[in-house]
């Protein structure tokens, strides 16, 4: 549950005056100190009672966990039953059903619409009624891409109200990668829309989902539903949910700036907020349509309280004058938040003394999609205590986070750096990966015995706060997006001329990071550089989507490769950041002559950069 908080303080530190989370009577009245100890030290007792009376149960657990990491085995809540959309809407409903519960706030400023509790109750049965008369049944995957809208959260919970699994896909992949995540899942079901509406353009859903279909055998039924009055070609497999669904009157409206395709829309947009009654908002454009200050204007019009967003966003909007803030009234927020990266300093001062005034704790939150929500932030902590500048600092309830060196030990005392781990299971964690448990196993629990491996690299100050320092595999984070290099790879190596390629990723100002990649040509085609070029821009954006699109191509004779033949992407990185002074030791590369070659042709390309 999300901490209230309002605060003061300077620059480099700021204190939180944050009422302590109400959890559960059984916890009432604890510190913060006294409810982290009790969460790592007896999880039982801790979860067991939240469980308890935050949820609405249809059957009462028997036993709170069985968990062992080593082996991947995460069971919580063993013989309870509940249904999520339950106690998203029905309890509330129960109690306040004319509460918002969602303020879409659409592409265009002024017309956002408000949803109730009642009315969302509403649509989701609608819907999870006519998913089941064309043959949804338990336990069967269903892959939603749609646009952030009332629609897309109905289409989630009538899912999860039938027991189906839905699959949420990001609604800007394209048709190859939409249709991997049907392959990948074994969907029978596909849940869209007509069009998408996004910074003033349009553009379609259906078309691309009817491309994806083509090498998804697997699909019995496309339900579509209208976002826009544009009527669009309608096949044997399809369903048009516009004729009962979704005939809900406009009422209250709630907005967010995550997109659900993403696990912070997900967590902190639909389940999060509606299993506490909370009214959320739909983000349905972006940061800067049709101007700069579009979030700005959007709090002070629906009166926002807490602000949740992106670094990537925040690095943008600081490029543009203060006034594009300054202009609008956001004296209604309490508490400001980033996700999805780590923030840098720039934008954590910005979003801290320009968005908040100075007055609204800023709060770097860190987690994973794997780990279900946040894992280390600022807030909750002690009435008082600090909160510092672009650190994720305290561990949530029940998170146990561990440092571990190179050969596998555990790294004890402050000061220190190492891979981020965390040493005791909780609820909110990931429980496999589907049809291929031993993967989920060898991803995350293999690495380090015992542990489960985030991935990413932290530094444990002296004062015992954590700080992120980023990915430690080859995992890139384009603009709160994780990819990892080999999609973007495998995409490049389909071009009939490329034998081999190497991305990376380089920091980028406003991105947070881009892919750089360095490709091999066949000899033919080394004279039409360019052209190869845009077609391989082309490529990763059809396989993949255009963010995914390298920002940089240099063209290279080989890869640098040790004799086993892996490619050192540490001396790329190099390369491409222009710091070659010290490349470390290439005594392992099969031939040590590739490294001058490659940086001569990054010379040849920054001099040349128009070119490409």
């Amino acid at each position: 549950e999300q901490s209230r908080a309002t605060g003061c303080g300077n620059l480099s530190t700021l204190h939180s005056s944050a009422a302590q989370p109400d959890l559960s009577s059984h916890l009432a009245g604890k510190t913060y100190s006294d409810l982290y100890e009790l969460s790592v030290k007896d999880p039982e007792t801790f979860w067991g009672s939240i469980a308890k009376e935050r949820l609405a149960w249809t059957k009462p657990f028997d036993q709170v966990t069985d968990c062992d990491l080593s082996s991947g085995k995460i069971n919580w809540f063993l013989g309870g039953q509940l249904n999520v959309s339950v106690n998203c809407l029905d309890v509330h409903v129960a109690k306040d059903p004319d509460r918002v519960a969602l303020i879409w706030e659409k592409d265009e400023p002024g017309t956002e619409e408000r949803i109730t509790y009642r009315e969302l109750l509403e649509m989701t049965c609608r819907l999870a009624n006519t998913l089941k008369s064309y043959g949804v049944q338990r336990g069967e995957r269903v892959a939603i891409y749609m646009p952030v809208s009332p629609m897309a959260v109905a289409a989630m919970m009538a899912c999860a109200r039938i027991g189906a699994v839905h699959n949420v896909v990001f609604a800007g992949f394209s048709s190859e990668a939409l249709a991997g995540r049907i392959q990948d899942a074994q969907c029978k079901f596909v849940i869209t829309c007509n069009q998408g509406v996004r910074g003033g353009r349009i553009f379609d859903l259906k078309s691309t989902v009817d491309k994806a279909v083509k090498s998804c055998p697997s699909i019995q039924h496309v339900f579509v539903a209208k976002r826009t009055n544009n009527s669009v070609p309608m096949g044997k497999l399809d369903i048009s949910l516009d004729e009962y669904v979704f005939d809900y009157t406009p009422g209250d409206v709630f907005g967010c700036v995550a997109d659900i395709g993403w696990i912070t829309g997900h967590s902190y947009v639909v389940y999060g907020p509606l299993c506490n009654g909370a009214t959320s908002v739909l983000f349905e454009s972006t940061p800067v349509y049709p101007h700069p200050g579009r979030y700005w204007e959007t709090v002070q019009r629906l009166r926002i309280n807490q602000f949740y967003g992106a670094p990537t966003a925040i690095r943008l909007l600081l490029k543009y004058e203060e006034n594009w803030v300054k202009k609008y009234d956001r004296s209604s927020l309490k508490t400001l938040a980033s996700v999805g990266e780590p923030i840098n300093q720039e934008a954590w001062e910005w979003f801290y003394n320009v968005v908040g005034d100075g007055r609204c704790p800023l709060v770097d939150t860190w987690w994973q999609t794997e780990t279900g929500g946040v894992c280390i932030a600022p807030l909750p902590a002690e009435p008082g205590a600090e909160i510092r500048p672009a650190m994720a600092m305290r561990p949530f309830f029940g998170i146990q986070p561990a440092l571990l060196g190179e050969k596998g030990q555990i790294i004890t005392g402050n000061d220190v750096s190492g891979a981020l781990c965390i040493s005791k299971p909780w609820p909110g964690m990931a429980r496999t990966i589907f049809g291929d448990h031993q993967r989920f196993v060898d991803a995350y629990f293999k690495p380090y015995q015992g542990q489960y491996f985030s991935g990413d690299g932290a530094y444990r100050t002296e004062d015992g706060y954590y700080q992120i320092t980023g990915r430690m595999d080859d995992v890139i984070n384009i603009s709160g997006h994780r990819l990892g290099t080999a999609e973007i790879e495998d995409a490049l190596d389909n071009h009939p001329d490329v034998p081999e390629s190497a991305v990376i990723g380089i920091p980028h100002e406003i991105k947070g990071e881009v892919p750089f990649a360095f490709v091999v040509l066949k000899e033919s085609a080394t004279e039409n550089q360019r052209a190869v070029v845009e077609e391989m821009r082309h490529l990763v954006a059809t396989k993949i989507a255009k963010y995914a699109v390298p920002d940089h191509f240099l063209v290279v004779k080989r890869l640098p490769k040790t004799r086993s033949g892996k490619i050192m992407r540490r001396i790329l990185r190099k390369v491409a950041m222009q710091d070659t002074s010290n490349l470390g030791d290439v005594s392992t590369l099969d031939d040590p002559s590739v490294v001058s070659e490659i940086i001569e042709a990054h010379k040849q390309y920054r001099s040349h950069a128009a070119k490409y």
